[in-house]
């Protein structure tokens, strides 16, 4: 009898190929609703959590959803059933189908989102780069110097709140300088070592040590508690990233340039239709080569496509000023044309990307389907 899969094993599957550190400050990934001990035998995958793709997940009988998009990613204070996102959850609920949420973790994963999009319009995967870089997991180094009496002291302090470690399997990790400090306290100082307005000396330790940036915080609250000099030194200097292959949008090159007008078209043919279409902004004859990508919104990245040498940047939502901004200043510095796909249309593509990952880390006991229901909120379009 084969084993049964479990919500929490489904995290842990979608988790490992998009980490949950890469998940950006604002935003709200993981599980929603659920029982992490429940059993999954069927997953369906949706970009949106709506009344249709709801329905559809206890048509299939789907015991867990996995959405691009948060369905809480703002407080809410209520989730009453005359609420359009509290019925969504009465209903998950009722039909004990458990909801995960993989947003900018999967964004900026390697490969994520637009990684997905980028294969979609035909760019070779081993030559995508990400347009603005992600670190999963940011460092500090910290350095400050001590009585060598109170070095090991202060070790201990800083460590036990964070400090000695990247988080991998050694903790405590230092290196210790020992020399001679000097300094001179001010009239009104009352130093711990030394007197006031004279040249001091003092036997020192300097340690230097890393820390993740989330415990940046409470690594200097504890130095400065245990710190013996009453106005201790320090220096906390933020770490480069090590792994450059994580990160929001991608940019890559066609295997043969074609003009914008000719890529639009293709764009059209190779993505999912949707109401909203696809429209674009630049020269139609102008040849393209070199195309950078954003599942999504990604008007706010229009730099980085810039700065990333893009002839033509794909993404959705570009609001109207900004891209009339943009289009005139490219066409004097040879900034990319725009195409602007839709933001369902870009994400679909993901949702197969994370199909094949949970069918190869999830094997058999756990059916999965994908959503081909459209949901962008445009569902009528005029020529």
């Amino acid at each position: 009898m084969s084993k049964v899969c479990t919500v929490s094993e489904a995290i842990t599957a979608v988790e490992r190929r998009y980490p949950v550190a890469l998940t950006e400050s604002w935003d709200k990934v993981g599980l929603v609703c659920g029982d992490r001990a429940a059993p999954v035998r069927r997953i369906l995958l949706v970009v949106d959590v709506t009344d249709d793709t709801v329905a559809q997940a206890i048509q299939v009988g789907a015991d867990m959803i996995l959405a691009h998009h948060p369905l809480l990613l703002r407080g809410v204070h209520t989730v009453a059933t005359d609420t359009p996102k509290g019925r969504l959850l009465h209903q998950l609920v009722s039909a004990g189908i458990s909801l995960q949420v993989a947003h900018t973790n999967a964004d900026a994963a390697r490969p994520g989102v637009s990684d997905a999009l980028a294969v979609a319009l035909g760019l070779p995967s081993e030559g995508l780069a990400p347009l603005r870089g992600v670190d999963p997991f940011p460092l500090d180094a910290l350095a400050t110097t001590v009585p060598t009496a109170d070095a090991q002291r202060v070790l201990d302090a800083i460590c036990e709140a964070g400090a000695g470690s990247s988080g991998g399997n050694y903790e405590r990790s230092a290196f210790l300088i020992e020399g001679i400090g000097t300094f001179v306290p001010g009239t009104a100082a009352r130093p711990a070592f030394g007197e006031v307005g004279r040249v001091n000396e003092v036997r020192e330790t300097r340690i230097e040590t890393i820390l993740p940036r989330s415990h940046r915080a409470a690594v200097v609250r504890a130095l400065l508690q245990v710190h013996p000099y009453e106005e201790p030194a320090f220096q906390m200097t933020e770490l480069a990233p090590v792994d450059a292959s994580t990160g929001l949008g991608r940019v890559g090159t066609l295997p043969t340039p074609m003009t914008l007008r000719a890529f639009t078209q293709h764009v059209a043919a190779v993505l999912p239709a949707a109401p909203v279409g696809i429209r674009a902004s630049g020269d139609p004859d102008r040849l393209i080569s070199r195309v950078a990508v954003v599942g999504g919104a990604g008007d706010s990245m229009l730099g980085d496509a810039a700065a990333a040498g893009a002839d033509v940047f794909v993404t959705s939502d570009i609001r109207h000023h900004v891209a009339s901004e943009f289009a005139a200043a490219g066409s004097h510095t040879g900034g990319p044309a725009l195409i602007d796909a839709g933001h369902w249309a870009t994400e679909r593509p993901w949702l197969d990307q994370a199909a094949w990952f949970l069918r190869e880390d999830l094997g058999r006991t756990v059916d999965i389907e994908v959503s081909d229901l459209v949901t962008d909120p445009w569902t009528v379009k005029v020529p």
